[in-house]
Parts: C-alpha cells; structure tokens; sequence
C-alpha cells in the first residue's frame, strides 16, 4: 500500500500541502484542470522554489483577482455539487467543509447552518482543500498518517481581530489530535491546515514502518527558527505495524485504602466526563497489610488537569501520580446499525488484511435489553447480525 506520512515539525497549511506534493512530483497542470471542475474563476496559483534555513522547497500561492466574500455552508455544498468532478472527491470535500462549519458553531454558538465561513470558506481554502485531495489521488497515495501537530504560539490576526493561537477553530479541529505549542511565535497551524490534516489522516503519531520513496516540502509564509516547512514523505508500508496509530498519553493514578467502595461507581463516571480515555480499578496490598485499589486514568494531555481535579475532589487520595507513556491502537470508526430493538451505536476497529472487529456500545445494548424485555445476549447477537448483512465482517 502507498502511503503519505505528514511530518508537521513546523506547522501545517493549506498552501504547504499543496506546495509539498507539487515538491513530490504532483502535474501541477493536471491538477489545474481537474480543479478547473470546480465552478470558481476569479484565482490564479503560483509557484516558487524556495530556500527555508538551507532546505529547498516549493512555494504555492493561490492568487484571487477580486476580494472574496464570505460564503455559508449551503453555498459552498451547492459549489460542490455543481462541480464535475468525481463522486468520491465530492464526498471527501464536503466532509471537510461541514468540519469547518461545525467548529465554527460551536466557536460562535450558532446553528451550523447560519455560520459565515469566512477565511475558510474563501476561494484559496477551496483551491487548498481540493487540490490537496486530487493531490492524494493522482499521486497514488491511498493512506495518509500524520505526526502530532505544531501549533504556534502568540496571537495572529483574522477577520475577527487578533486571535490567540492556536486559533479557537483551530481547536475545535483538533479535539482529540495530539498537538504541542512550541517557542515559536505566531499561527504555524492554520485552520485549513488543522481540517485538512483531520480529514485525511487516519492515525496520528510517529512515522510508519515504510519504505521511503520520495519526499517533498511545502513552504510556509513565515521565517521562525524552525524551517517553516511541511515535509510529506511517501513510499510503501512495510509489515503491518504501520496500522497502528501511536501517540502519547498522560496515566493519572492514585492508591486509596479508606474510601467507600461504592463511591468509585461515581468517581468514574466522572473521570470519563473530565476527559479520560480509561479508567481502572486494580487491588492492591498496601502499608500495614492494608488492601486498597489503585485508581487509574489515561487521558490526553490536554485533559490531565481535569482528570486531576477530579480525583483529588472526589476521592479521599491526599495526591496523585503522573506519567508519561505511548499508546498504540488500531483504527477505528463509529457507526449505527439498524436492529429490530431500535439504533444501535457501535465501534469498529480494522486491520491492516482486511479483518475487523466489531463491538456494539454496551449502554445501548442494556437500554434496549431492558425496554424490550430481552436478554442483554440477545441485543449483542441481533446487532451483530444487522452488521454483517449491512456489509460489515468481524466478530464481536
């Protein structure tokens, strides 16, 4: 399989993408005519070779004629659907551009239909987004990873003013995406770059086993320390480890010995509010032969102090322990199957050889075993028979 890694050391942008696989060997003329499909005028692109701290790369410009207006969702949707191009470009696209509108809303606390795309909906975020996917396509990439995010740091200015960076759509992108401020100033993601790389990538973390074919750079506008550049490399998978997504996250665990056991029911509930990914309860024999249980966490970093608070107002522990560790799990997707017993919401984790694992949200489940007055067992069994003859394959 032809796979692309995103080495985002540096940031990420619409622009740099496009800029980093014209770097790659990308026609810039087929890509011209296939964006061509799209029914918008008024834009030229404009390439150059550049030099950032010593490394080449290519420089990608869109240039507008006119100044553009903002455009709403439903505007640029029937601009996707008026277009020529082919079904699964159309598709791709509008998943990226009802991202963007979401985490406007809820930025702005509107109804996505009423939200003003207003950098993001702009023809150079069009050109940037759909180039990037035609892009992917011609160049024969099937898969694409990405490392954790450099955000930037200061203020940038947009529409709206001065902003604080990460921009706050930018975050909205980026829930559960790991990322990191560094001592660079300024916007290094932008929210183009932060809902290209969420809508392409299927796993963040270090870079896949592969065997590296080629590499390409895009340039950014800015000159910080770091080279402002995106470094896309491309090649081959080697083994199946490349499956895997890997990054890192922060485990929260604390030993308690004199708390009622039927406080923890609670303490958990809370703790996966607060934002943790797990949460465990394993016994253990502390001082004085005492047993206890040893309370733990993993979360992101982003919800450590959270989980923090949490722990330390609920429970009687007088302190925590916090660490540091990888984590390495398989893709996964959400979906609803159709089941006699109602929506059933459910998790599925494929392989790399084509096997999948299905699991079916227990809470559903119990709520629909109770309702129906039905075995929890047979929920279990009914939704995996409405998978399989939706299509899916897997075993629970």
């Amino acid at each position: 399989m032809r796979i692309a890694y995103l080495d985002c050391f540096s940031g990420i942008s619409g622009n740099m993408v496009l800029g980093a696989l014209v770097d790659l060997g990308l026609d810039l003329e087929k890509a011209r005519a296939e964006l061509g499909k799209l029914p918008l005028s008024g834009y030229g692109i404009e390439v150059s070779k550049v030099t950032k701290r010593g490394i080449r790369a290519t420089y990608l410009d869109v240039v507008t004629a006119h100044p553009d207006t903002p455009r709403m969702l439903k505007d640029i949707i029937s601009l996707i659907d008026r277009s020529r191009l082919d079904e699964g470009l159309k598709r791709h696209g509008r998943e990226v551009f009802v991202r963007l509108a979401e985490a406007e809303a809820r930025v702005h606390d509107l109804d996505m239909e009423a939200v003003h795309l207003h950098e993001v909906g702009a023809i150079d975020t069009l050109v940037d987004v759909f180039g990037t996917l035609i892009g992917m396509k011609v160049l024969g990439i099937e898969e694409v990873r990405c490392s954790p995010l450099n955000l930037g740091s200061g203020l940038a200015q947009c529409s709206h003013g001065w902003l604080p960076v990460p921009a706050p759509i930018t975050v909205e992108l980026l829930r559960g995406v790991p990322a990191y401020t560094g001592e660079a100033k300024g916007e290094l993601t932008t929210p183009t770059g932060a809902a290209i790389a969420t809508g392409i990538a299927a796993g963040f973390g270090d870079m896949p086993l592969m065997r590296v074919e080629g590499v390409g750079y895009g340039a950014g506008k800015m000159d910080p320390e770091v080279p402002n550049l995106l470094r896309i490399l491309v090649g081959e998978r080697v083994g199946t480890a490349s499956a895997l997504s890997t990054e890192r996250v922060t485990v929260i665990e604390t030993n308690i010995d004199d708390m009622n056991p039927q406080f923890y029911d609670h303490i958990m509930e809370g703790l996966l509010r607060a934002g943790a990914l797990d949460v465990f309860l394993t016994p253990v024999q502390m001082k004085k032969n005492r047993p206890g249980v040893l309370l733990s966490a993993i979360g992101r970093s982003e919800s450590t102090q959270s989980i923090v608070d949490v722990m330390v107002r609920e429970s009687t522990t007088l302190g925590v322990r916090i660490s540091e560790t990888l984590r390495v799990s398989l893709p996964r997707s959400a979906g609803l199957v159709d089941t006699r017993f109602g929506q059933i919401r459910i998790k599925v984790a494929r392989r790399d050889d084509g096997s999948s694992t299905m699991k079916p949200e227990y809470d559903d489940c119990k709520k629909a075993a109770r309702e129906h007055n039905v075995s929890l067992g047979s929920v279990y069994s009914e939704v995996q028979k409405a998978w399989g003859e939706s299509g899916g394959t897997g075993t629970l």
